[in-house]
């Protein structure tokens, strides 16, 4: 499927609503970048902005990428508003063709899934290459289908095995922080309650060890 037809895709989705999201942080994001010391951060998908602007009120340099320009749109909007335009900038690029440049101390992929082509083993495998030593890796995907999306039921959701075993590390060195399934409680559009499966990987980057002279 062709860029423009993606984009459309999702610009799309975005003009069915004032907002699409929540605009609070991932809570698995939260848990594992809370504890993190400041650095640079690239959050893949941004959407509207949540977590790029989170990030940044926590003292993160952040760089957030998406597909939609309406999506930015709203996140860029919520940045000025915050005084956040010094901590936080917004690109829009489709991730299956371009990515952006540099290294950084936190690569955030928060549900990066699509029912649009989505070219998920490139995007990890650059994902993982803009990873400074001693950086984080996050990627977090829906497990199962939410208990109130009838349309998706059947649709079967690769485990976070499956999802670490397509991620090109290259030759550098990782350490597993965690890897597997987490729930979580969760409310519906419509205000139902249910438990979500997430699939969790985190990876942090070994800083390499100079041979002794």
């Amino acid at each position: 499927m062709a860029t423009s037809e993606v984009k459309q895709h999702w610009e799309d989705r975005y003009a069915e609503r004032d907002r699409i999201w929540s605009g609070r942080v991932n809570a698995h994001l939260e848990r594992v970048a809370a504890p993190l010391p400041p650095g640079r951060a690239l959050d893949l998908g941004c959407g509207e902005g949540g977590d790029s602007l989170w990030l940044a009120e926590h003292g993160w340099k952040v760089l957030g990428v998406d597909i939609s320009d309406t999506a930015l749109g709203r996140a860029a909007a919520e940045a000025e508003a915050r005084g956040l335009t010094d901590r936080v900038s917004f690109v829009q690029t489709d991730l299956s063709q371009t990515f952006p440049e540099g290294s950084f101390d936190l690569v955030s992929a928060q549900f990066l899934q699509s029912m649009v082509h989505l070219d998920r083993e490139r995007i990890f495998a650059a994902a993982a290459g803009a990873v400074a030593p001693g950086g984080v890796l996050i990627v977090v995907d829906h497990g199962e289908a939410p208990p109130w999306a009838q349309h998706v039921r059947d649709h079967v959701f690769p485990t976070a095995e499956e999802v670490f075993a397509t991620i090109d590390l290259g030759d550098r060195q990782w350490d597993r922080v965690h890897l597997g399934s987490v729930e979580r409680d969760a409310v519906g559009p419509d205000g139902q309650a249910g438990v979500l499966v997430d699939n969790l990987i985190v990876l942090r980057r070994v800083v390499s060890t100079p041979p002794a002279v």
